[in-house]
């Protein structure tokens, strides 16, 4: 057999047993597979049943928990409803309660009313039985008095008023006493703290100013050939030099003190230097003129740091450092402001207000008159000017305005200032007044008092401090005299300026004159 032969036989018979095998495996399988499946079927009909089982038990145990909440459930419906129905029948007994007091009490307001109505009737009744009374009781007393009623109103409503006016009189004098003891304890211990506690020397300022000379061939040097000097002098300064037989001086005559002094210091340099003609003249001028610039400056700048007011503007520091060469009668308004100003903080310390404020005011009160010769107005309209120019504060700017009761004092710094002012112009020493302004003065006060109706006579005396007012007996009686003099010190205040205070003094009395024969 050839060889090829038996290994395709080999192949087949190979191939034979594996589709025998594969054929026997699939046959097993399929059993193995089915006998599976046969067990499985058996075990999910097992599983099935038992579940089933399982869901009719807890079907029968969920029925009855139902109905056991179900019966919970309508158990509290039931009392919750018992309940609502016990409070509304509650409420029900509360309204039928209510409606039945509300019933008792409707039925007593109608017999309160049926009584007041019946009371009212019987009021009316008795009222018109009085006024029947009053009628004819009004007839008998005008029949037995001889006045109608009018007549009587009248002589009673006078009676009244005269009642009345004494009263008022006794009642005005009595407040103003008791008014004026406190007001005047408390003004005495504030000012007599505050002059108390400021030491402030006074030294009346000259108008003229006296230079002393070497010798008095220095006159004739100062006139110069045909008196060119002196003019030159008198020119470029403003100043009238008087030159006269007082021995080795000349006297310096100006209105304005700031050329006064720059004529004294150019004519100081002149004397000391020697050469004295036109051309030195006016170089020495200037630099006088430079050197009192300087000092005004200084001087002002000083006045600020001595009472501890900051922020001022320079240009008013330079109208502060004017004043210095600035009187008012006699008195130098520089050391007169610095006397105000620590007099108005010391006050307004005692008042516990704030002294800046006030030292502030009471330093620019007079500043307008650093202006007043140069300018057209009062120094109070001035000063207010400068003020509101360089921005100082309104309080500042009023107490400025009302220092002279220009304008009413709406503010406790004005009135401080108001007072301060008065203090220090009125101290013993402090300002010189010309006769002429002193009997205008007097004059007018005496005018104020007889402008009066039932003023017989008035009499200025004590120098102006106190005006004595003797009225006519026959139209002014007791009970006007206290309001006579509060209008008279009202008018002075207003028309009038003064330092300190003026008594007003009123006097009534009788006379009668008989002869014996």
């Amino acid at each position: 057999m050839p060889m090829w032969l038996a290994i395709v036989l080999i192949i087949v018979a190979i191939a034979a047993s594996l589709a025998v095998g594969v054929y026997l495996g699939i046959q097993r399988r399929k059993q193995v597979a089915e006998k599976a499946i046969g067990s499985a079927e058996t075990e999910a009909n097992r599983i099935v049943s038992e579940a089933i089982k399982s869901a009719e038990a807890k079907k029968k145990e969920f029925l009855l928990e139902g109905k056991d909440e179900l019966h919970r459930l309508r158990n509290e419906n039931e009392k919750e409803i018992s309940d609502r129905r016990k409070e509304v029948q509650r409420q029900e007994r509360r309204i039928q309660q209510k409606e039945e007091t509300l019933d008792r009490k409707m039925d007593n307001l109608e017999k309160k009313e049926n009584n007041y109505q019946r009371k009212q009737k019987e009021v009316e009744q008795k009222l018109q039985e009085v006024e029947q009374v009053k009628k004819s009781q009004f007839e008998m007393l005008e029949r037995i008095s001889g006045y109608t009623a009018d007549q009587a109103k009248d002589y009673l409503l006078q009676q009244l008023d005269t009642e009345l006016d004494h009263e008022k009189s006794v009642k005005i004098l009595e407040y103003e006493e008791k008014l004026k003891e406190e007001s005047d304890k408390r003004a005495r211990n504030i000012i007599s703290l505050a002059i108390q506690r400021l030491a402030a020397d006074q030294v009346s300022d000259a108008t003229v100013s006296v230079v002393s000379l070497p010798n008095d061939d220095m006159k004739g040097r100062i006139i110069g050939r045909e008196g060119r000097n002196i003019r030159t002098i008198e020119t470029l300064t403003g100043v009238d030099l008087i030159i006269d037989d007082t021995p080795e001086a000349i006297t310096i005559s100006s209105f304005e003190p700031v050329r006064r002094e720059i004529a004294r210091v150019a004519l100081e340099k002149l004397i000391s230097d020697g050469r004295i003609h036109p051309a030195r003249i006016e170089e020495t001028v200037e630099k006088a003129r430079r050197e009192v610039e300087a000092t005004i400056k200084a001087e002002g700048e000083r006045t600020v740091v001595e009472l501890g007011v900051n922020n001022i503007h320079p240009e008013l520091v330079k109208l502060l450092g004017r004043l210095k060469y600035r009187t008012s009668y006699g008195q130098n308004v520089l050391r007169h402001s610095i006397e105000v100003a620590y007099i108005s903080g010391m006050i307004a310390s005692e008042l516990g207000l704030n002294p800046t404020v006030a030292k502030r005011a009471g330093l620019l009160h007079d500043i307008g008159k650093a202006l007043d010769h140069e300018m057209e107005g009062s120094h109070i309209q001035l000063g207010v000017e400068v003020a509101r120019k360089y921005k100082e504060s309104d309080a500042v700017i009023h107490a400025i305005h009302a220092h002279h009761g220009d304008v009413e004092a709406k503010t406790v710094v004005a009135c401080i200032v108001q007072a301060a002012d008065a203090i220090s112009a009125a101290r013993p020493g402090a300002r010189r007044e010309n006769i002429e302004n002193y009997i205008k003065r007097l004059q007018q006060l005496e005018e104020v008092g007889k402008s009066f109706p039932g003023v017989d006579s008035c009499f200025a005396i004590q120098a102006g401090r106190e005006i004595r007012v003797m009225v006519k007996p026959e139209q002014i009686n007791d009970d006007k005299m206290a309001p006579l003099a509060r209008e008279i010190s009202k008018k002075i205040e207003q028309e009038l300026e003064y330092p300190g205070q003026i008594k007003v003094n009123i006097i009534r009395e009788s006379r009668v004159s008989d002869y014996a024969k």
